[in-house]
């Protein structure tokens, strides 16, 4: 099937159409206005510096559901030892920045200068958020990603300090769970991701699902209000699964 070419203003074909490797559409740009139509469609933006922005809907879609985080032996501790402190939107900008460094192995990164500036301006506008761990003063890791509705649509993690990314995915996965979010987007598969309960679903039940989070209103504005008074390991919970006791500033 041949790849669609948008302009400033062509809007986005279903994302049935896309190849078989995921591949739906090149071009355009990454305003707030096309990157949420993207988003709320099952689309995302990928591709290197270089490259005309690509734009993606793969079959099968990589997926956590909130309820079904799986915590391991090694995180349960850390998490029960109180390593680190877990706070919403107090550092999106660095996030970004340290997940956009290039990796051990990797040449380059996907977090292009004009991506990081795309999410920025959505963060400034209340769609994108960044959950943060601390260690004292000094960020240790963190996750950031794009809200609609009651969908997560996670783009990139980073750690400098060992589980501060699985501790604050475990810690975004329970809060969200207990915000009644549909899923979080993993996009495409990772063992690391697997390990933690990521799964695949075919891409018309991860449509599905997404139509369901996008019938909630949008928590806009910023996520600093929400508070992780607490995160342990109950006992009735699914297997693994980290409890969050939030607030919500009205």
């Amino acid at each position: 099937m041949p790849i669609l070419w948008l302009g400033e203003t062509r809007d986005f074909p279903p994302a049935e159409r896309a190849r078989r490797d995921g591949l739906l559409a090149v071009g355009g740009g990454l305003e707030p206005r096309r990157l949420l139509r993207a988003y709320g469609r099952g689309i995302f933006p990928w591709y290197e510096e270089g490259q005309p922005i690509l734009w993606w809907s793969p079959a099968p879609r990589f997926v956590l559901f909130p309820a079904e985080f799986h915590a391991g032996s090694t995180l349960k501790k850390v998490l029960r030892r109180g390593d680190f402190r877990f706070r919403f939107d107090h550092a999106f900008g660095a996030v970004v920045e340290c997940c956009a460094r290039p990796r051990p192995g990797q040449p380059g990164t996907w977090i292009t200068p004009d991506m990081r500036a795309a999410y920025l301006r959505l963060h400034r506008l209340g769609y994108a958020h960044s959950l943060e761990a601390w260690i004292g003063g000094d960020l240790a890791g963190g996750v950031y990603g794009v809200v609609l509705g009651n969908c997560f649509f996670a783009e990139s993690m980073f750690h400098c300090a060992n589980n501060a990314s699985k501790a604050a995915l475990a810690v975004l996965a329970a809060t969200l769970h207990r915000m009644e979010f549909v899923l979080i987007d993993c996009q495409v598969p990772t063992p690391h991701l697997a390990a933690w309960g990521a799964r695949s679903i075919p891409r018309r039940r991860y449509l599905e699902l997404v139509r369901q989070g996008l019938r909630f209103r949008t928590l806009r504005g910023s996520w600093a209000g929400i508070e992780l008074a607490h995160v342990g390991i109950p006992g009735q919970s699914a297997p693994g699964m980290m409890r969050a006791i939030v607030t919500r500033n009205r």
